[in-house]
């Protein structure tokens, strides 16, 4: 049975289920799941990732955790119990694995492998975080290292910031929004600055801060150097080159003669760290200094000197590190880094005391190098911070037992309970005499420190760190020197008790180097530590005298020597020395030590050592007090206890003599501790106060002084002692307050009244101080001349909305002294006082400071300050306090606020308030408290808030003028202020508010200041995007602040008393609010989403509600706001939400309804509703769902109205658009092509056109299409949208406003404009013909204003125009028509055809790409037949596209003779509405013989919607035509053609426009004439000449008479063609010739024959033509031909169906197959074609078949033999050629002006080149592309491939082919007689080329 679980609410999935049972649950590893039920080893639950999906699960697959549990049962919530930061850690890891994964996808490849590595450390953090094996400190430092880690993650991937208290993510429902404004900041500034330090922010009155020391840590590695073979001491200290000495301890190492540690314990462990370098430590010319002193014999090479058994320290060598080398390096890393020291000995032991100066300052001679790079290999490593954090962050380093090396003096910062007693003595030098010795002397010195009784201390003499103290100190040895120089620094660590009476003594031998190796003494010097006076011996440089002695002297009665004088100075303060001492000094011999004493307890300072022992001296008290200013710091603060003491008991001795002196004195002391270097020792005076301090009486005087120095304040000119005594106050309060309780305890609280009323007066004066100001500061300052203080700097930026002006008065540094002091003495008058006392002494001093602001801006930001202070101590934070000092503090920010000064400071003083409300939320005092401030600041915070809101807009302006204030930071500040106190009000604030209005002008005014600053707040987006908790909060605040301030509104300004400028305010910010971005849920993941959900609810629906529940409340009213809110309400109603939008869309019915009732129809509500959406949607809102949604309310609301009728029309039109809108928008936004995007545009702009009729927009859309245009350089499609627009505007003087790109003009002027812009559009797209119209109605306009400049600019470009046309070539486009089939096309394509215009060579398969690329999902269709129902409804896209031949418009034109082929060519392809494509069949049984018979065409005519080209380089077919062309048209149609082409290339090889090489008009002649001899229109002579056809089809007659006539005229044609390839073929190419001659014969005997038996059936032809004559040769023929007459030409064009058709058009391919229909060009046929015919149509790119696959198109190396491919105009007609007979025939006789064309020069010198007859012997010869036998070689060879192929392949192998063909002119045929015949039905219709067998 399942029962709810108790304790197991949330686990882990720890093995994934699959959830293949009933109710089972599928569960991936890592989900969380919540359990709801469990049931015998089974669990009921939910993922949290799907929460609305419950299901079974195993619990053995998932890890139990402890969770809490709140609102237990249905709608409980469970948290799990563990650390915040782990369940943020595991939250956002699954948040970012599924962006992490989008980063690879959109190729942000260094992002992704970054943020993989974050993600890996925040595992294993987290990982050791759950281990539970964490100290506190490493447990915060990995809390650290995860927060870094994480808001580095949120911010590179664009999420939110994380406001964090701790590490930990805060609740906003806990804190005020003024500390969640500042935790944002904070968050914001440690993601910024991505410090691994852990920074705290200072508060109010830090003014120092601690800075922080540097340590190095230095590890010996090894020493290489192993050519010693002795001990070694190796010292390593810090050395300043600039000031020349060592500035640190030395850190010792001993090392063995192997180079090992001489301790075996110390093996890895020879480390040291030099501390407590400071930053302007970190900045001086440091060296690391590593001195090489080896212990061994005297030399080291020479055995002989000196016993082996005898040590002496020796120097051997010294190196040195640069630290500004290495300083960059250590300070980035974070580990240990080598370095390598090579070790220089020294050239001459006497310098030995400078080596390591001549080895910085490279001094070669004095050093040798060594003789390897090898050395002291050393690592380095910069730590940073205060030992014990030192220590925290590095214990690996103290476990190594590393040496604590300090500096030689005090750190910048002396912390208490650092106790020093360290002397350093440095052994100089000495001068020694040679003793009667004939060589110098090897002088060693010893030393002791021996106590006053001769006892030698043990352990006081320290080498260096790392090592333990030794007794005895013996220097080095420097061989044969009696002026010995060691400079070796030894540190005396002697214990405090024992310094006083201690001496040093320095014995002095001399060691020989002779057998026995003695060291014989000869001398030796004392000193003291300590002079009678107490002091201890000064830090300098002593010369000691040096005694005689002898190596029998004993030292056992120190006495006899102590008496003498030690040095100089000692000598002439002692009486005279009797000579018969046992010392005798020698007078030639001295030494000169230096000391250093870094002591906490010992001091040099006279002046403090009699203070200290004052009562020895009672008659020099006040001079003692008086000196003590001049005492150095560190000595006062080293001795603090005891001064301390040694003052009071002084006060004690004599209260009146000395009281003002020891108060000086105390508070000079004071005062020394607000130095940073001593800040640190506050502790150690506060210790003092509470633990050690006995002055009972002490308060007396101390307040007595005060209150003294106070009131003398006005009189005093010169006031330092007063300022100090001011800025002393926190400390004097302390002693004050102490001593009373002292004095009380003993006396049990005698003389309390006394006290109580001594107070009350000191803070008379305190009042009496403050009030100067007010008064009489602006003579005080000017007599004073004051010293800036740190509140004048702070006022320099307190106020940029008013800059401080350096007129201005300061404050008196007295009361700024005294008002920054004062909040620090609330704690210490609370222990004497009640908090209500302490609250009225504090209303009363913060009353009696100025309220006015004329003393000065500096004046004010003190003042401010210590409200600040005020605010911030504990006195504030009791509600008792409050209720007395709220009221004056707010009093003094309202002021400020009022004139808009300091504030940055108030809104610090605000924030504190506000967070101290918050806390204290549940007291019932606190009603009271927000109460006030909504009384005081609520009007005041909303008028800073505009001021500040409107100036930063306006300097936003000025760039120049920008500051942080002005900007985001103030602004943010008072934003969050003003949420606080709005946070903070309850009902029955917000009631009391509204009630103390006393008009309702007042709460009109309020209403819209609310209004405006929360509108400014989303409008100008106050806080970053990425504060989500601060934006969702602000939203929360307006939510619950308007639902308060609705009613109010409703009650006040409706009906009578309606207020639009309200009303309206309250729209647009409601409206405003549900736009918001952050509050798009459905942009939010799931988990986010459900996270505000859950806390906040969709405050845009409680908003929506808001908004239509006051829409109601307005009735009438509702008219004035139509159609003003009809664009913000439809913008609400297009926000993703469905509960809004229904709650919205009715009121677009109210509105038609209120507009109905007024004027009669809703007109306005229709036009700006189209207006809006059209923006609203191409601005990315709107969907689907929402226009079906609109449509459904809408119509069901109308339903019941009486204008149902034309509402239902209003509606369905706006749904319509929509949804083109929707498409629009869809096109646009993505990768979407132009095409496309253009496609869109076009039906959308028809759409406004005709059924909306919206001018306005119908233009906008007209300059959008056409900027697409321009963009895809569719010049002509520009301009024909532009001339849309221009056809919309008249010739007349009426004035036009500025509109899109236009400025204010006049109409005229605008038609002007935009005409130009049309031709030039016109001009680049090579369409001249429509240009020449415009330019006429322009010059028109110009000539009728008499503007001649104007008027001659248009002709000439009309001229040029003109010019273009004739001159310039234009390639012919192909054109083809697509349909696109199915559901899933966009509504503006589905289930249409259309007829698209190619762009310049694009062929059929190079289109077809194109589309399947811009609709990657469509299927393409390999038929042409029309789609069945099951295409048209699928969901899914289908393509079916195939080339589409144009039938033009302007016949006329085509048929006129003297019009040149290059204008005839526009009119074919232009202006073009009508297109067709063929598909043959087989009508009636098939004749297996000749299939001709029987294969009928079908032809398909589409009609457009538009002519081509227009505003679209496509447009939809508006209906379809169907006709069937039987077998015989189709043959005349096809002989007519080649007929056609065959004298466009005679003739331009006539004309010498293609030169030299004659392989073209070689191939195309052998084509046909092969063709005809061996089966080509053989097939049709079988078919049509037929006995039997022509009796059984005398309807044909006419027909068959016509292609007669056509084969006739063929012949003659290529008769023609024969005698100019005689004239021009090559030698080698003669066989050829031959041969064509040959055929040529054959092919005319053939026709004659084939003419005579079908004469034999024609009624009224009985006469051959001549050319079937055959009593000649045909080179006879050829030779005898004479020239045409004019008449037989023009009968020969007058019976010619091309005269109809014109010339064949040209593709703009530089060669095309002809077997494409909409090429015109001819197929070649061979006979094993002739089998089956129907072939054909598979294997060409026309409409029949091959125009939808490319499958059975020839190979691509094939050559086209359809040389009429290229469109260009007719050739030129030279003079030269004029008379020319043979150009003569082919030419019409009345064409004066024959068209022109530019032909590329395809020979050199006039023969064909290299390549080319290289390429004809190719083609030619062993070609062997077919395998049909019948076909000759040039057959097989030039079979029309498709026209793609050839575009792929033949033009780039056969360039000069590419320009070889002109425009197709009609040729005149040999003179003969023949009637009129009338052309064939359907060739007027198309000059498409249709199939015919075997033309080549």
């Amino acid at each position: 049975m399942w029962t709810p679980t108790e304790d197991e609410k949330i686990g882990v999935v720890v093995c994934s289920f699959r959830g293949s049972l009933s109710h089972g649950l599928t569960l991936e590893l890592g989900e969380t799941v919540q359990i709801l039920e469990k049931c015998e080893g089974w669990y009921r639950g939910f993922s949290t990732k799907k929460p609305t999906i419950k299901g079974i699960f195993p619990a053995g697959y998932v890890h139990l955790k402890k969770a809490v549990v709140t609102n237990r049962g249905q709608y409980e919530t469970v948290v799990p119990l563990e650390d915040p930061i782990i369940t943020e850690v595991t939250s956002t890891l699954q948040e970012w694995s599924v962006l992490w994964k989008q980063l690879y996808v959109k190729h942000k490849v260094d992002l992704f492998y970054k943020l993989r590595h974050v993600m890996n450390e925040l595992i294993d953090l987290r990982r050791q975080l759950l281990s539970g094996h964490l100290t506190q400190d490493q447990v915060r430092e990995v809390k650290r290292h995860i927060t870094v880690r994480l808001d580095w993650g949120n911010e590179h991937l664009g999420l939110d910031l994380v406001p964090r208290k701790e590490f930990e993510m805060v609740d906003a429902d806990q804190i005020s929004v003024s500390d969640l404004y500042k935790m944002h900041l904070s968050s914001r500034h440690s993601v910024q600055q991505s410090t691994s330090q852990d920074g705290g922010r200072q508060r109010h009155g830090d003014s120092c801060r601690m800075p922080v020391p540097h340590h190095l840590f230095v590890n010996l590695k090894s020493f290489t150097y192993n050519t010693i073979g002795e001990d070694t001491d190796i010292f390593f200290s810090l050395y300043d080159l600039r000031e020349g000495k060592q500035i640190s301890e030395k850190f010792m190492v001993r090392l063995n003669k192997n180079g090992g540690p001489k301790n075996p314990e110390k093996v890895d462990r020879l480390c040291a760290l030099f501390t407590d370098l400071s930053n302007k430590d970190m900045k001086r010319d440091l060296y690391i200094v590593s001195q090489v002193i080896r212990t061994g014999r005297m030399l080291l090479n020479d055995s002989k000197k000196g016993p082996p058994h005898v040590q002496y320290r020796r120097p051997y060598g010294c190196a040195v590190l640069a630290m500004s080398d290495v300083l960059q390096t250590i300070s980035e890393l974070k580990e240990e880094k080598d370095f390598v020291l090579k070790v220089y000995t020294c050239n001459n032991e006497n310098e030995w005391y400078q080596i390591h100066e001549n080895i910085i300052r490279k001094s070669s001679t004095k050093y040798t190098a060594p003789s390897t790079n090898y050395g002291l290999i050393i690592s380095l490593q910069l730590l940073r911070g205060d030992m014990e954090q030192v220590r925290r962050e590095n214990p690996m380093i103290f476990n190594r037992g590393v040496a604590i090396t300090r500096k030689l003096g005090f750190p910048d910062v002396i912390m208490p309970g650092d106790i020093r007693n360290d002397l350093y003595l440095t052994l100089e030098r000495g001068d020694f005499e040679r003793g009667g010795k004939s060589v110098q002397k090897n002088i060693e010195v010893t030393m002791y420190v021996l106590y006053a009784d001769g006892e030698i201390l043990k352990e006081c003499i320290s080498l260096g760190s790392g090592e333990h103290s030794i007794s005895e100190y013996r220097s080095f040895v420097l061989y044969h020197n009696n002026s010995p120089r060691w400079s070796e620094v030894i540190k005396l660590p002697i214990p405090i008790d024992r310094f006083r009476g201690s001496h040093l003594r320095f014995e002095f031998r001399h060691c020989s180097t002779k057998d026995k190796g003695e060291k014989k003494l000869f001398g030796f010097a004392f000193t003291p530590l300590m002079r009678e006076d107490g002091t201890t011996l000064s830090d300098e440089s002593h010369e000691l005298y040096v005694y005689k002695c002898d190596e029998n002297t004993t030292f056992s009665n120190h006495a006899l020597y102590l008496g003498l004088p030690c040095c100089k100075d000692d000598f002439n303060g002692c009486p005279n020395i009797p000579s018969s001492l046992i010392f005798q000094r020698s007078t030639k011999e001295t030494i000169w030590i230096s000391t250093q004493l870094s002591s906490t307890k010992l001091t040099q300072n006279v002046d403090l050592l009699a203070l200290l022992k004052w009562k020895a001296h009672p008659d020099r008290v006040m001079d003692i007090l008086g000196r003590l200013r001049h005492v150095c710091g560190e000595e006062i603060v080293k001795f603090l206890q005891d001064i301390l003491d040694t003052l009071f008991s002084i006060l004690d001795d004599n209260t009146d003599k000395y009281g003002p002196l020891v108060f000086q004195s105390l508070v000079f002391i004071i005062n020394l501790l607000r130095d940073s270097k001593f800040y640190h020792f506050r502790p150690v005076m506060d210790t003092y106060i509470q633990k050690h301090f006995a002055g009972a009486l002490a308060y007396k005087e101390l307040i007595r002084c005060l209150k003294w120095y106070m009131d003398r304040s006005a009189e005093v000119v010169r006031q330092d002692h007063i300022q100090e005594a001011m800025r002393a106050l926190e400390y004097l309060f302390k002693f004050i307050v102490q001593s009373r309780i002292l004095y009380s305890r003993a006396t049990c609280g005698m003389e309390e009244d006394q006290f109580r009323a001594s107070i009350q007066e000191l803070f008379q004066s305190i009042r009496f101080v403050l009030s100067l100001d007010s008064r009489s500061s602006e003579t005080l300052i000017f007599t004073q001349g004051p010293q800036p203080t740190t509140g004048q700097a702070t006022a320099i930026q307190g106020n940029c909305l008013q800059p401080l002006s350096c007129n201005a008065p300061r404050p008196s540094p007295l009361s700024a002294a005294l008002l920054n002091s004062f909040p620090a003495i609330f704690d210490e008058l609370l222990q004497m006082f009640t908090v209500q006392e302490v609250a009225e002494f504090v209303r009363g001093t913060l009353g009696s400071m100025p309220s006015t602001v004329h003393i000065g801006q500096s004046m004010d930001v003190v003042k401010l300050q210590s409200i600040a202070r005020t605010v911030d101590s504990r006195l504030f934070s009791f509600p008792e306090s409050r209720r007395i000092l709220l009221p004056v503090v707010l009093h003094h920010i309202h002021l400020h606020l009022r004139q808009q000064k300091e504030l940055l400071i108030c809104s610090g003083i605000l924030s504190s308030i506000f967070s101290i409300i918050k806390s204290s939320s549940l007291e019932s005092s606190v009603q009271e408290e927000v109460e006030m401030m909504v009384e005081s600041l609520l009007d005041v915070l909303l008028q800073t808030l505009l001021a500040i809101m409107s100036k930063s807009q306006s300097q936003e302006a000025v760039r120049g003028q920008r500051c942080p204030q002005c900007t985001a930071e103030i602004t943010g500040e008072y934003v969050s202020c003003l949420l606080s106190l709005l946070r903070q009000m309850s009902d029955i604030h917000f009631q009391h508010l509204l009630d103390n209005f006393q008009s309702k002008e007042e709460l009109k005014e309020f209403l819209l200041k609310i209004f405006c600053v929360f509108r400014n707040l989303m409008k100008l987006s106050i806080f970053p995007r990425d504060w989500n908790v601060m934006r969702l909060l602000t939203s929360n605040i307006i939510v619950s602040t308007t639902q308060y301030l609705s009613p109010a509104l409703h009650k006040s300004f409706t009906d009578a008393d309606f207020d639009f400028k309200v009303w309206n305010s309250y729209f647009s910010l409601v409206v405003l609010f549900i736009n918001q971005p952050s509050l798009q849920l459905e942009t939010l993941t799931p988990a986010k989403r459900k996270k505000v959900f859950d806390k906040y609810g969709d405050m845009r629906v409680m908003m929506a509600y808001e908004l239509f529940s006051m829409w109601q409340n307005l009735g009438e009213n509702k008219i004035h706001f139509i159609p003003g809110m009809i664009g913000p309400f439809l913008g609400v109603t297009l926000v993703p939400q469905n509960e809004v939008r229904n709650i919205m869309i009715p009121i677009f019915h109210d509105m038609m309804d209120w507009e109905q009732r007024k004027n009669g129809n809703f007109k306005q509500v229709e036009a700006e509703l189209i207006d809006k959406l059209d923006s609203l949607v191409s601005e990315g809102k709107g969907d689907e769902n929402y226009r079906e949604l609109f449509s459904l309310l809408l119509l069901e609301k109308i339903e019941q109205e009486t204008w149902r009728e034309t509402g239902i029309s209003f509606v369905t039109s706006v749904t319509r658009l929509m949804e083109r809108l929707l498409d629009y928008r869809d096109c646009m936004k993505g990768d979407e092509t132009e095409n496309k995007k253009i496609g869109c545009t076009v039906n959308l702009l028809n759409f406004y056109k005709s059924e909306i009729n919206k001018e306005e927009m119908y233009i906008r859309y007209i300059h959008k299409l056409c900027d697409m245009h321009l963009q895809a350089e569719n010049y002509t499609e520009a301009a024909f949208t532009l001339l849309l627009y221009w056809e919309l505007l008249h010739w007349e003087e009426r004035p036009l406003r500025e509109f899109l790109h236009y400025p204010a003009q006049s109409e005229w002027h605008r038609k002007e404009g935009l005409c130009r812009k049309v031709i030039h559009y016109f001009n680049k797209g090579k369409c001249w013909e429509y240009g020449i119209p415009l330019c006429r109605e322009l010059a028109f306009q110009y000539e009728s204003l008499y503007d001649y400049q104007s008027l001659s600019w248009i002709r000439k470009m009309e001229a040029a125009y003109y010019d273009n046309i004739m001159e310039q070539q234009r390639l012919e486009p192909e054109f083809f028509r697509v349909g696109f089939y199915g559901r899933k096309f966009p509504f503006f394509l589905r289930n249409k055809e259309f007829v698209c215009r190619g762009h310049d060579y694009e062929r059929l398969e190079a289109f077809q790409q194109r589309m399947l690329g811009e609709f990657p999902q469509a299927i393409s269709m390999q038929h042409p037949n029309q789609p069945d129902e099951g295409i048209l409804q699928g969901d899914a896209q289908y393509l079916q596209i195939y080339a589409v031949t144009p039938v033009p418009e302007n016949i006329d034109v085509l048929q006129m003779d003297r019009v040149p082929d290059r204008i005839k060519s526009f009119y074919r392809v232009n202006n073009v509405r009508r297109f067709r494509y063929d598909r043959p069949f087989h009508k009636g049984p098939k004749d297996r013989e000749n299939e001709f018979k029987s294969l009928w065409i079908e032809r398909t005519t589409l009609i457009l919607t538009h002519p081509l080209p227009g505003i679209s380089r496509w447009f939809e077919v508006d209906k379809r035509e169907l006709v069937e062309v039987s077998p015989l048209e189709n043959a005349i149609y096809v002989v007519e053609n080649k007929n056609q082409e065959l004298r466009t290339l005679i003739s331009q090889y006539q004309h010498k426009q293609l030169h030299g090489n004659i392989n073209l008009l070689s191939m195309c002649l052998n084509g046909v004439i092969d063709a005809a001899v061996n089966g080509g229109i053989a097939r049709y002579q079988e078919a049509f000449f037929d006995k039997e056809y022509i009796s059984s089809h005398p309807e044909d007659t006419e027909k068959i008479t016509q292609l007669k006539d056509l084969m006739q005229e063929q012949v003659h044609i290529l008769g023609v063609g024969l005698a100019v390839h005689e004239k021009l073929v090559h030698p080698e190419m003669r066989p050829l010739h031959k041969k064509l001659i040959d055929q040529f014969q054959m092919m005319r005997s053939s026709l004659c024959h084939c003419f005579y038996v079908a004469l034999q059936g024609l009624p009224g032809l009985d006469k051959l033509s001549p050319a079937c004559s055959g009593a000649s040769t045909p080179r006879g023929i050829l030779a005898t031909h004479s020239p045409m007459s004019p008449e037989s030409i023009k009968l020969m064009h007058r019976h010619s169906p091309l005269n109809v058709l014109g010339s064949v058009r040209h593709s703009s391919s530089s060669l095309s197959s002809h077997t494409s229909s909409e090429t015109g060009n001819l197929l070649i046929l061979t006979d094993s074609m002739m089998e089956h015919p129907e072939d054909l149509y598979r294997m060409q790119p026309s409409p029949s078949s091959s125009s939808l696959s490319s499958t059975h198109s020839a190979p691509s190396q094939m050559i086209n033999s359809g040389h009429g491919s290229i469109r260009v105009g007719s050739p030129s007609l030279p003079d030269r050629y004029r008379h020319n007979r043979e150009m003569l025939m082919l030419l019409p006789p009345h064409r004066d002006r024959p068209s022109s064309a530019m032909y590329p020069n395809i020979t050199e010198n006039g023969q064909p080149t290299n390549h080319q007859r290289a390429l004809y012997h190719q083609v030619i010869g062993p070609c062997k592309p077919c395998s049909d036998p019948n076909l000759s070689v040039a057959d097989k060879v030039l079979t029309a491939p498709s026209s793609w192929s050839l575009d792929s392949g033949t033009r780039d192998t056969l360039p000069f082919l590419s320009a070889h063909v002109g425009s197709v002119m009609a040729p005149p045929v040999p003179p003969r007689t023949l009637p009129p015949v009338t052309p064939a039905p359907y060739t007027c219709l198309t000059h498409q080329s249709t199939i015919g067998p075997g033309w080549q």
